[in-house]
């Protein structure tokens, strides 16, 4: 009756250790070689055109003391004052465009609508009338 335990257990150590061994195997295997020179990442640099950079051995350590040249030249000041004032007019328009735009200003007529629709459709829901079904409904 033990005999089949122990067998059972001998096969389950086996099978770890069969994996163990594959995987030291398979690391190994990874950390002997020596680059991407015979794999896929060479045939991609190469298909993009050959004007991939990558980092290349000068044989010298880089001097990070040279000061790095500009992206783009500087506003001066007339230009910068020039732009933000064409900022600030955009801004302006931009928060009210209605305005900007001739539209007559129709806000007294929202602030009495807003006003009166609550108590006007309170009246239409507590007296059961639908004015879009009744139109004599008031």
């Amino acid at each position: 009756m033990t005999a089949g335990i122990e067998k059972a257990a001998g096969s389950k150590a086996r099978y770890f250790l069969a994996i163990a061994v594959t995987a030291t195997a398979l690391g190994l295997s990874a950390c002997a070689s020596n680059g991407p020179s015979g794999s896929s990442a060479q045939g991609a640099s190469s298909q993009a055109g050959g004007n991939v950079v990558g980092p290349r051995d000068t044989g010298s350590y880089p001097n990070l003391n040279i000061k790095p040249g500009q992206a783009a030249p500087q506003f001066t000041d007339a230009e910068a004052q020039a732009k933000l004032s064409q900022l600030n007019a955009e801004r302006a328009s931009a928060q009210n465009p209605a305005r900007s735009k001739g539209v007559k200003d129709e806000s007294a007529a929202l602030r009495k609508l807003a006003a009166t629709h609550g108590p006007d459709t309170l009246r239409q829901i507590e007296g059961k009338c639908d004015p879009a079904l009744d139109p004599t409904c008031k």
